[in-house]
């Protein structure tokens, strides 16, 4: 037993040494860091004060210069586009007048009719007062009619055989597409050409046949 508690008592004053080291290695290093500090402040100039401060001084009206131009280009942004959201929506009404129109025109009570007629004028002048507004506004519809696609602006629905148009070419709009200023609004919705089956068939026949001549 009293051998046990001999070595147990070792190991304790061991460890108290160990404790007591790593202390003095720790305050030996502190002091170390603080007369490098306090050396190279004596050793700093007034000139080199001087510079330092201007350099944090200049890097601190840089970074307020950097905040205020993102600040005032935020601030453009939500003037110009704040409308965005409530812009997309109001194209609602122009869908809803078109679809009105298609089907006025396909309902056969009211074909050939004065009434349809008179309609149908009432509701173009409320399109085109809407189509009015929205440029005033910088909400334009996209061209597409004959036009050849484009990503950016079109969104290709289907394929509509045609051989008198060039490949990719738009030849029907589903839905109106806008941009508002310099950015899209909605893409159009349309349907583009493609080389009849036929003809496809029929230039791979001729290509064939002059292969083997």
């Amino acid at each position: 037993m009293e051998k046990e508690e001999n070595i147990k008592s070792e190991e304790i004053k061991s460890e108290k040494l160990e404790l007591n080291e790593e202390k003095k290695e720790e305050n030996r290093l502190s002091e170390k860091n603080e007369n490098k500090d306090s050396n190279e402040n004596i050793e700093k100039t007034p000139e080199e004060r001087i510079l330092e401060l201007e350099d944090k001084l200049a890097r601190t009206f840089a970074e307020m210069e950097n905040q205020r131009r993102r600040f005032e280009k935020e601030k453009e942004e939500a003037y110009e586009y704040g409308g965005f959201a409530f812009a997309r929506e109001a194209l609602n009404l122009i869908d809803n007048l078109e679809r009105s129109k298609d089907i006025l025109k396909n309902d056969e009570a009211l074909k050939n009719t004065d009434s349809l007629s008179k309609t149908l004028d009432h509701l173009e002048i409320i399109y085109n007062d809407l189509i009015s507004i929205f440029s005033k506004n910088n909400i334009k519809p996209i061209d597409s009619l004959n036009k050849k696609l484009d990503p950016n602006f079109h969104q290709a629905m289907m394929e509509i055989e045609d051989d008198q148009k060039e490949p990719g070419t738009i030849i029907k709009e589903i839905q109106k597409g806008f941009t508002i200023k310099d950015r899209l609004l909605r893409p159009s919705l349309v349907g583009v050409s493609k080389k009849s089956q036929k003809k496809d068939e029929k230039n791979s026949e001729n290509h064939e046949k002059n292969q083997n001549k």
